[in-house]
């Protein structure tokens, strides 16, 4: 059931449309996540419901309160997901869930970027879930790499390991994992966004590299994490008996 929050914004990213040919590389994410996909579960900044309709796939998932607060892409994300009677949609932000702190875990994949105080977002996640739960979060890495790209998709930075590390540990979070991922995908950035300049990603592009690069990358990145990637994962948990 839809519940309809107080921002009314428009997303200029171009960037959903496009991911949404990445079969591969939401296979290789969930990889890492789906472990953590169970109960009551909050995603922040669904978007056009692209991984929403994914976490629904988790059978363990009892609820999925899908939170955007786009006014251009709230009814598309109604659309994909609304019918699904384990679906909660909000058309606003984190704080207007965060106050009950019910959820088994929280999920924000390319979202952190977009917050401008995203320590104090990183705090209401906490806040968000119960004692035990966890925080899955998914954020473009190296500031160098901040280009066109980033600009275009309303990005207000890129992450370091250690300043995500000390964010999440500043918020009260205990760390399981956090590491690099999708090494080639650096350089491909650094040639879209700091050479060509590019303010948006093709269809055709996303579907090349989704098909010839990540399933290879995927295997090799299993076994070992590379030294930079493209995006930093983490996997963080809100300790037991802390209120």
């Amino acid at each position: 059931m839809p519940s309809s929050g107080p921002a009314q914004f428009v997303y200029d990213g171009g960037e959903l449309a496009a991911m949404v040919e990445a079969h591969n590389y939401y296979d290789w994410l969930l990889s890492y996540f789906g472990a953590h996909l169970k109960g009551r579960v909050i995603e922040v900044g669904a978007g056009i419901g692209t991984l929403s309709r994914l976490i629904l796939r988790f059978q363990d998932v009892r609820q999925l309160t899908a939170v955007e607060p786009a006014a251009n892409l709230f009814p598309m994300l109604l659309q994909q997901i609304g019918a699904d009677g384990r679906v909660k949609l909000l058309k606003g932000y984190l704080q207007d869930v965060a106050a009950r702190g019910s959820a088994d875990t929280l999920v924000s994949v390319n979202m952190l970027e977009h917050v401008e105080d995203d320590e104090a977002f990183l705090r209401l996640a906490y806040q968000a879930l119960l004692p035990g739960g966890v925080c899955l979060l998914f954020a473009p890495a190296i500031q160098g790499l901040y280009g066109s790209l980033d600009r275009a998709f309303e990005h207000f930075r890129r992450y370091s390991k250690r300043e995500l590390a000390l964010k999440l540990s500043a918020a009260g979070f205990q760390i399981e994992l956090l590491r690099y991922f999708n090494l080639p995908g650096v350089f491909a950035w650094f040639i879209a966004g700091k050479v060509l300049g590019k303010t948006s990603l093709r269809v055709r592009d996303t579907r090349l590299y989704d098909r010839w690069v990540v399933p290879w990358i995927s295997t090799l990145e299993r076994y070992w994490e590379p030294p930079l990637g493209q995006s930093l994962l983490a996997v963080a948990r809100r300790p037991m008996g802390n209120t």
